[in-house]
């Protein structure tokens, strides 16, 4: 799913994958990529791109503390937390931003994300919010050499 995750943000327009999705399916199955693989990330991109705006503001990570629960710690590893709570202080996730990603963090496949995917949700979720702003991030996220698999 991860790496179709990349190749969507590279090769599609937002609005396209969410108003022209069987023709997106298509390019996908072009590409090459498996049909299962295909359904699960529109799937999952589909959510994110309908996921409303929270609304209460979330107490800035300057004066709080966000604790884990017990299945984010499952899903989320040591350094996932690390990155996600770095990208809150430097300000590129705020405090919504924060819990969108964990929220679809949590609905990606595997029991367990790597840190390159969680890039990708990161990625994908800050493009859904603010496309222009997101292009910088994708330099960082998609030219950085993983230890970890995306796929």
């Amino acid at each position: 799913m991860y790496d179709i995750l990349a190749y969507l943000f590279e090769n599609c327009r937002r609005a396209e994958l969410a108003q022209e999705r069987e023709r997106v399916a298509q390019k996908l199955s072009a590409a090459g990529f498996e049909d299962a693989e295909i359904s699960e990330a529109l799937r999952w991109i589909a959510g994110v791109l309908r996921t409303p705006q929270i609304l209460a503001p979330l107490p800035d990570a300057r004066t709080s503390f966000r604790a884990f629960a017990a299945c984010e710690l499952a899903k989320l590893d040591a350094r996932c937390r690390g990155y996600l709570l770095s990208l809150e202080h430097s300000g590129i996730l705020d405090a919504q931003a924060r819990e969108l990603v964990i929220e679809h963090a949590l609905a990606a496949a595997g029991e367990e994300l790597t840190l390159e995917q969680l890039k990708l949700v990161v990625l994908m979720v800050q493009w859904s919010r603010q496309p222009e702003a997101s292009a910088h991030l994708a330099t960082d996220i998609l030219a950085s050499p993983g230890s970890d698999d995306p796929s």
